[in-house]
């Protein structure tokens, strides 16, 4: 064996000795989702998560799963996020959300130039990045880069985080060209948070609003949609040898949002099986000390919340899986395989959302309880229904534009 592949091959079994595996993870998050999942109704009355939540997510390495090694992550696939993600929505959606984003964010701060890695991560390596993705704001060229003011709303886990990713629109390069939308990374002492959260669905994420006043953002902490939305970025470059950093943003982080509707409604099946299986109907007049479980009714419910979440899941996974193998082939991920993502995304959580409504609407009086894990999944289900990069009348729509021939309109 050559000197060359015989190191390869000892860094190989290095990596695999020190990188938990998908199940190890598992098992560690199956550890803490107890403790999580009996804190949901108050981190929901709380409007945001917990810090002991984050704590938890922490300390079983939960926001190493897709950084870079060389910053001390674990570098695995994106599919191994969400898979993980899915497993945390069962126990609270809220911190799915939010863990699921400030995790993900991980691996967008890697498609940033390196000195905007090093800038997070040097004098804190444990830093966590919130986001809010709508260019709020135009932002002025200023010596070394730019700046920036405005509000910036639903920046989910905003005050869990130590960074906010503040997309805005970049003056053009070129007389007459079109202005162009970019990411602009801010530390969080630069920005105050809004109280604006007080919602029906996901309502702990604490989606708040930044606010940013003439705040100078130097042009290495900047990031430009196109780059991302392609693929093409500066942190692609300089992690070449894994091209998962390749992958284009929208296949991939879309996903870990759709993993929240797809868990919380998996988590509400089990909730629901273990009330339903042992129930017996009371009646008002008539009707009562019936077993639930023999009504078809009730069978058929489950069988199509089962199938639903088993479907979902198998569609996100899929798509996550084929899109890391076409960059691994070093092969380009066309806009028909981005639209695919999109298209596989929102509709697992169209069908997360039928799911939950199939077993909310059967559970009778004592569902309506704001206690009731059913009728919290239903809301929360619903409510990453409502994000436009999951809505499926938005995201179908598109699909069908490119399929019958015509310029796709949307997030691709």
């Amino acid at each position: 064996m050559a000197a060359s592949a015989r190191i390869a091959r000892n860094e190989s079994i290095s990596d695999s000795l020190s990188r938990p595996t998908l199940g190890e993870l598992k098992q560690r998050l199956a550890d803490i989702a107890p403790a999580i999942k009996a804190h949901a109704r108050s981190t929901e009355m709380l409007q945001r998560v917990p810090d002991d939540n984050i704590a938890l997510l922490r300390g079983i390495g939960y926001f190493e799963i897709v950084r870079p090694r060389s910053f001390g992550g674990y570098e695995h696939d994106f599919d191994v996020l969400v898979d993980l993600n899915i497993e945390l929505a069962k126990a609270c959606a809220s911190t799915a959300w939010v863990g699921g984003l400030l995790s993900a964010h991980q691996w967008l701060v890697a498609a940033f130039p390196s000195q905007a890695q090093h800038d997070v991560w040097d004098q804190n390596p444990n830093a966590l990045v919130c986001g809010s993705y709508a260019p709020a704001a135009k932002a002025s060229i200023a010596e070394g880069g730019y700046v920036i003011s405005g509000r910036w709303s639903f920046a989910s886990g905003c005050e869990n985080a130590d960074w906010g990713l503040c997309a805005a629109l970049l003056p053009a390069e070129t007389e007459g060209a079109a202005m162009v939308p970019a990411f602009l990374l801010v530390p969080a002492a630069q920005y105050a948070v809004l109280d604006s959260w007080d919602v029906v669905g996901l309502a702990g994420t604490g989606s708040k609003t930044l606010q940013l006043e003439n705040v100078f953002v130097p042009v290495h902490r900047s990031l430009t949609f196109p780059q991302t939305t392609s693929g093409q970025t500066p942190g692609a470059a300089l992690y070449a040898e894994n091209p998962s950093f390749a992958i284009p943003m929208l296949c991939a982080i879309p996903s870990c949002l759709a993993s929240v509707a797809v868990g919380t409604s998996a988590g509400a099946l089990d909730d629901y099986l273990a009330v339903t299986s042992r129930r017996v109907t009371r009646g008002a007049v008539a009707g009562s000390n019936n077993r639930m479980a023999e009504f078809p009714t009730i069978q058929l419910r489950v069988a199509d919340a089962a199938a639903c979440t088993d479907a979902a899941r198998e569609i996100l996974l899929r798509d996550l899986r084929d899109r890391t193998a076409t960059v691994h082939d070093r092969t380009e991920v066309t806009i028909e395989d981005r639209i695919k993502s999109r298209r596989g995304q929102a509709f697992a959580v169209s069908l997360a959302i039928r799911a939950s409504e199939a077993l909310n609407a059967s559970t009778g009086g004592l569902g309506l309880d704001l206690s009731n894990p059913v009728q919290r999944a239903w809301r929360d289900a619903n409510a990453v229904g409502r994000h436009i990069s999951m809505n499926w009348d938005a995201v179908g729509t598109m699909y069908g534009q490119q399929a019958l021939g015509l310029t796709p309109l949307g997030q691709y």
